[in-house]
């Protein structure tokens, strides 16, 4: 009997790096937290392709690929000794401060994945498709709302109980000041002006380093040391 050798996928490149990142970090680093996170949210997208469950395939699946790259190289070039993206610093500065709470690890790599790279990403993959923004917003808006739904779990994994979250709790008041919807819709933004500005290399890299070092002070907000 002849076997069909297994075809690997750049989703399954994608998912395989991530799951050896999870495998190398304690449990309890900032990355590790975030990356966590990312594995499911990039499992479950691959799950719903393969269902045949969001449109475009294609089109999703560079979305996705290119989106998480971003991420990726963001983590290779602190292991490599580079500076990462602005958006990212804070993560990796603060991945072991003891007075940082799992939750605020995992919304500050949301924010800088959703705010920074997910523009970037989406025209990463118009200049891959050759294909304008507006052909991209059902994929963008599906991968959106699988991050609400996730956004979700992860409140309901890692907040701490009623009894231990209360209104005076700082955390409390870190949690409201940010939020997923809002993040989201100023980076389709992002994204259109980008693709605008795209035969002005000078506007584009300078718009692209003002929203980079903008979502890294977000970033370094909700990352604020709290008490016990």
């Amino acid at each position: 009997m002849v076997q069909c050798e297994q075809v690997t996928t750049p989703v399954d490149e994608v998912l395989s790096r991530m799951r050896a990142l999870d495998a190398s970090l304690p449990a309890r680093d900032g990355v590790a937290v975030f990356n966590r996170v990312y594995l499911a949210v990039t499992e479950a997208v691959d799950r719903r392709v393969d269902a045949g469950r969001l449109g475009d395939p294609r089109a999703l699946i560079t979305l996705d690929v290119r989106f998480a790259e971003r991420y990726l190289a963001a983590v290779e070039s602190v292991a490599d000794e580079r500076r990462p993206p602005a958006c990212w610093r804070p993560v990796f500065q603060f991945r072991r401060h003891p007075g940082v709470r799992p939750l605020q690890f995992a919304l500050a790599g949301i924010n800088a994945h959703i705010g920074h790279d997910l523009a970037l990403a989406v025209v990463d993959t118009c200049r891959t498709l050759g294909c304008e923004p507006a052909e991209l917003e059902d994929e963008f808006d599906r991968v959106g709302d699988l991050l609400v739904s996730l956004e979700e779990r992860i409140r309901e994994d890692l907040m701490p109980g009623p009894d231990l979250l209360q209104v005076a709790d700082p955390l409390t008041h870190l949690l409201g000041a940010w939020s997923l919807e809002r993040a989201r819709d100023a980076t389709w933004a992002a994204a259109r002006a980008l693709w605008a500005l795209r035969r002005l290399p000078d506007l584009a890299e300078e718009f692209t380093d003002r929203l980079d070092a903008a979502v890294g002070f977000a970033g370094r907000m909700l990352l604020t040391p709290l008490p016990d």
